[in-house]
């Protein structure tokens, strides 16, 4: 069952992927065209801020906020380099909380035990 979810990715993965191949193509497009340029970039703009904000104020509710979060850095981050490394800081900090979680919970189970 490994091998098989492994080629998928590694076929999801693959610049030759007829999806992959789409997009670049589509890419190109609005390469050529600098009016159509902008506007794809206040596109992708809007809806990477939008997405990060509806995750900041779900991280106090019950839910996925701050994979929302991430998911908004994500989009944002395909177009701007600022975007690329927030959501590498976040990742490390969010790295950095889960060992400390971890850590702390092995912590408690050795003194309990």
């Amino acid at each position: 069952m490994t091998t098989a979810w492994q080629r998928s990715i590694d076929e999801g993965s693959s610049a030759r992927h007829p999806f992959r191949l789409w997009l670049a193509r589509r890419r190109a497009f609005i390469e050529l065209h600098p009016r159509l340029r902008l506007s794809y970039l206040v596109a992708v703009a809007a809806v990477g801020i939008t997405i990060v904000l509806v995750g900041i104020v779900l991280i106090p509710l019950p839910g996925p906020g701050w994979l929302i979060v991430f998911l908004g850095f994500a989009v944002l981050g395909t177009e701007f380099a600022a975007a690329r490394r927030v959501n590498a800081f976040l990742r490390r900090m969010l790295g950095r909380a889960s060992a400390w979680w971890r850590r702390r919970r092995e912590q408690r189970k050795a003194r309990t035990a």
